[in-house]
């Protein structure tokens, strides 16, 4: 997403159940440029509907894929050191407002992000 992140209107935050400490890592490791925030009660999951997934939907076939994939290109996987059953979710806010949000399913159903910046993009034009 990051990538695609070109608007100076548009503010790129990631918000995570770990501890500070680890969400600040992984967004070093990445290369995130947003902001990071630590919700450990999961208290803004729970007040977009943001729930958890059962095994078979973590384990879908996307997902699935997506270790595959990691497998044949001789990547290392890491065993999971946090919830796996609990799923993102990616929303456009303006104004501390949701505008246009996405849950998915499975972790593997998520939005392009194209169609998020696009969202973002829109949301801001409409703005009075």
């Amino acid at each position: 997403m990051q990538k695609l992140h070109a608007d100076p209107r548009i503010g790129l935050v990631a918000v995570g159940f770990s501890p500070a400490d680890r969400l600040t890592a992984i967004a070093r490791y990445n290369g995130w440029q947003g902001e990071v925030l630590s919700d450990p009660e999961r208290r803004l999951y729970r007040r977009l509907g943001v729930g958890r997934a059962r095994w078979w939907r973590v384990y879908s076939p996307g997902t699935l894929a997506v270790y595959a994939r990691a497998v044949l290109r001789r990547q290392r996987l890491h065993r999971p050191e946090e919830d796996i059953h609990q799923l993102g979710a990616d929303a456009v806010m303006v104004q501390a407002s949701v505008r246009t949000l996405w849950r998915p399913a499975s972790p593997d159903d998520r939005p392009p992000a194209g169609e998020v910046m696009a969202a973002a993009t829109a949301a801001l034009d409409r703005r009075p």
